[in-house]
């Protein structure tokens, strides 16, 4: 009797579409950093995601945040490229959701009051996230979260990490995420990574923020 293997499971991780145009983020974020870095860095991840989990294709029933939450579950041979692959997917996926052009950047007073209420200031919770940023060293990512209390707390983490993997040194559901990996922002920003950071304020989404805050 021949085994078929369905393949109806494979391929599940898209990219998504996005909400706005390559060029609607200028002068924040640059048309040609857009681009690339959704059509070759995204992709690059989601593809190699759906390929790594190919070997076990039972994977793909999994949420990605379950598999997060089971990293030390998933096989060891495939371990390491789902940690990095499936973090590239699921970052960027988050990322590309919280920006919006800047004439649609608008903080609402609830977002206001929860971060008044948890670093003193909008102007204090902005300046620790800058920190968080600019002190990760190398490639990765600053987080605004909600851990399990209902706390919200500024986090950073290593290369393709995010706080919902279980070895997370802060764990929570991210709010707010900003890619410091250079090729996020190398293009126009050169080496300077201080700039990018508060140019992302101009173009946050402030309405997915607090959508997720709920």
């Amino acid at each position: 009797m021949m085994l078929v293997v369905s393949t109806t499971l494979w391929a599940q991780y898209k990219l998504p579409k996005l909400d706005y145009g390559y060029a609607d983020l200028e002068p924040y974020i640059d048309s040609a950093t857009m681009r690339i870095h959704y059509n070759n860095h995204h992709a690059a991840y989601t593809n190699n995601l759906n390929v790594t989990l190919q070997k076990y294709p039972e994977l793909f029933k999994k949420d990605i945040v379950e598999i997060f939450q089971n990293l030390n579950e998933i096989p060891a041979d495939i371990q390491t490229a789902v940690r990095n692959n499936g973090g590239g997917y699921y970052n960027h996926l988050l990322f590309w959701s919280m920006l919006t052009p800047a004439a649609k950047s608008k903080m609402s007073p609830a977002v206001e009051k929860a971060l008044i209420k948890n670093f003193g200031s909008v102007e204090n919770f902005k300046a620790s996230f800058e920190k968080a940023a600019m002190t990760r060293f190398g490639s990765g990512w600053a987080w605004l979260i909600k851990d399990a209390s209902g706390k919200l707390k500024i986090t950073s983490t290593a290369n393709q990490d995010n706080p919902l993997m279980s070895f997370a040194d802060e764990k929570g559901k991210p709010l707010l995420a900003l890619d410091v990996w250079e090729h996020a922002y190398y293009l126009k920003y050169q080496s300077k990574r201080a700039d990018y950071t508060k140019a992302f304020w101009s173009v946050v989404n402030w309405t997915k923020v607090e959508e997720f805050m709920k």
